[in-house]
């Protein structure tokens, strides 16, 4: 399976990155080196992780208070956002066109 990142999410992972490593030096590669595993785990079991609409699922961080918003379409797994999860719960909803009766 092939991992493919919309533009604003790799915003978001190069933003929480450089956060991080303004509070910590080289606290913004451990933040990398978990979605790296984070992304690990949903390539492994792209079903097993909580249900946001029809075609999109949420997997945290284990470590850091994110999560990876993702689809999987067709043999590849579409990064939507990588998000703070204190942030409003549906700002990843506008980066992705529904289909039509999709309940987002």
């Amino acid at each position: 399976m092939t991992v493919e990142f919309l533009r604003i999410a790799m915003v978001e992972l190069e933003d929480a990155v450089a956060y991080y490593n303004q509070q910590s030096e080289g606290l913004g590669y451990q933040f990398a080196v978990e979605v790296q595993k984070t992304l690990h785990r949903i390539v492994e079991f792209p079903e097993a992780w909580p249900v946001l609409s029809e075609r999109t699922r949420r997997c945290r961080l284990r470590r850091f208070p994110y999560g990876v918003i993702y689809r999987v379409i067709n043999d590849t797994l579409l990064v939507i956002a990588v998000m703070h999860m204190h942030r409003h719960p549906d700002t990843w909803r506008n980066r992705v066109s529904p289909r039509p009766n999709d309940p987002q």
